[in-house]
């Protein structure tokens, strides 16, 4: 029985090649437009980072993660450390309480050489 036009349209679309060809790779680089004029390049692992305002829900940075309502755990003026990046701007930072994954814009870097050199003048 002859395929019918509609479907045999359809087929050849459904129809991918097996392996792309080299010529075909692409690479993209993503970048938050907050990101771009924040100056991320001081955070890397291990930077300490100083909370500026508390974040309204908390998610843990574990493999099977937990989303909760942050009740004053994390408040600002807090401090912690960068353990790794996420994508979309997010870090996983590691507070007193825990290791949670936190949006860029609710903290800052802490720079420690300044306060050293104003607290020995």
């Amino acid at each position: 029985m002859p395929m019918p036009a509609a479907t045999a349209a359809i087929s050849g679309v459904l129809r991918f090649p097996l392996r792309p060809s080299p010529s075909s790779s692409l690479v993209v680089r993503c970048l938050s437009p907050a990101s771009v004029g924040e100056g991320n390049d001081k955070l890397e692992i291990g930077s300490p980072v100083i909370m500026v305002v508390a974040p309204p829900t908390l998610k843990t940075a574990v493999p099977m993660p937990s989303l909760k309502v942050n009740t004053g755990q994390v408040k600002p003026g807090d401090v912690g450390r960068i353990i790794s990046r996420k994508p979309k701007d997010v870090w996983a930072v590691r507070l007193a309480i825990g290791t949670y994954l936190i949006d860029r814009k609710h903290f800052k870097p802490l720079d420690l050489d300044t306060k050293n050199t104003e607290a020995g003048k």
